[in-house]
């Protein structure tokens, strides 16, 4: 199969439409002094939309993403975009980093640039990566997808197709969200391939069942605690933020007329989580949350993106543990992520060989904590060179 450059470019007409819509906003109601217990704040969203209908620049992000190499390619039937830099260290390592949902490549804004060429931000360039940036299928730009069963085992194959297609024999895979899942699948199927798999959230890492005493027995008292404490954050995650799964995984297409005709109701949607999803000290650039859902108005791919929910849930697998991996794997445990990782738990699963517990960021690592996860990734892999 071939791969073809690609080049992002808006026609102009979108763009009016854009604006015209934002002007044309249909504001709800809100209960008085409820902040964000019922959902995103009208305060909030108001004065996102207000800067992004008279502030943000759509040509310079479209610009930026630009300046990384594209190519689009078929696989198993589906359109596949990425991004791919190379290093200028001829050594540097293939690295395959995969974004989970509400993302896209733009996650990657601020940690492609120290992976690749690490010599230019004062780094070893024995540390140096060739990356390739991978839009998931049904995702911004590589959606939507045209034919169900697109969940993240046939994306992990199609991972493999696609780091054979660019020549790498060997290379490192890294993910988070979706990208995870997809990540460490890659790394269990394709173990003769894959160096290591880092990951920054562990599907099904967390206590997804309640503790039980033989469970806590051999557990020392600070292991005890961080087991209840998972199992606490599991419960409040089903009480008052499982919602959005269980809607995507159920009726992804009804959801998808609001999404797509509505490009407030699109930023709410996104917007939600990662206000939620992150550290609460977290500066997010709302230029970048921006961007990120413009991709997902202009490609129209909400219901798409929302469909690997649905493909997850309906999948034989669904509901049975994950198969054993041997590839060496490690995780950056983020202290602020939606579910505490268990180590005792993993291992029964994964092979770690590095855990990494940081003090602050949540779900978005490439975006929260860019600095932590460039260092991480780079002393995991220096490791297995």
């Amino acid at each position: 199969m071939t791969i073809e450059p690609f080049r992002l470019e808006i026609p102009e007409a979108d763009l009016t439409d854009l604006w015209a819509r934002l002007d044309l906003v249909r504001w709800p109601d809100e209960l008085p002094g409820v902040g964000w217990a019922y959902g995103v704040s009208l305060a909030y969203l108001q004065e996102l939309v207000h800067y992004w209908r008279t502030e943000y620049d759509w040509r310079k992000a479209e610009a930026r993403l630009n300046e990384w190499p594209q190519h689009t390619t078929t696989i198993d039937g589906a359109g596949v975009h990425f991004a791919h830099l190379r290093s200028p260290e001829p050594e540097a390592m293939p690295l395959i980093l995969t974004h989970g949902w509400p993302g896209s490549i733009v996650e990657f804004t601020d940690v492609a640039g120290p992976l690749t060429d690490p010599r230019a931000y004062g780094g070893d360039p024995a540390d140096a990566f060739h990356l390739v940036l991978p839009s998931i299928p049904g995702f911004p730009l590589s959606g939507p997808t045209r034919e169900p069963g697109w969940e993240f085992m046939r994306t992990a194959r199609a991972w493999g197709v696609l780091m054979e297609r660019l020549g790498y024999d060997r290379y490192g895979v890294q993910g988070g969200d979706w990208g995870a899942a997809i990540s460490r699948e890659l790394g269990r199927i394709q173990p003769e391939r894959v160096i290591g798999v880092h990951l920054n959230l562990i599907p099904g890492a967390g206590a997804t069942s309640e503790p039980t005493p033989e469970e806590l027995e051999p557990l020392t008292p600070a292991e005890r605690e961080r087991t209840w404490a998972s199992w606490r954050r599991q419960q409040g995650w089903l009480k008052e933020k499982q919602g959005y799964a269980d809607l995507q995984s159920t009726k992804p297409q009804t959801l998808a007329y609001a999404l797509t005709d509505s490009p407030v109701g699109q930023l709410a949607w996104i917007a939600e989580k990662f206000h939620d999803w992150s550290d609460p000290s977290s500066d997010l650039d709302r230029d970048h949350l921006l961007t990120n859902v413009m991709l997902y108005w202009f490609t129209r791919t909400a219901g798409s993106a929302g469909r690997i929910y649905y493909e997850r849930a309906h999948a034989p697998y669904w509901g049975q543990p994950p198969e054993p991996s041997t590839t060496p794997t490690a995780l950056l445990d983020l202290a602020h992520d939606n579910f505490i990782p268990l180590r005792h738990r993993v291992a029964h699963t994964d092979n770690i060989v590095r855990w990494t517990s940081h003090p602050n960021g949540g779900h978005f690592a490439a975006l929260e904590q860019p600095e932590v996860l460039v260092t991480d990734v780079r002393e995991f892999f220096r490791g297995l060179q």
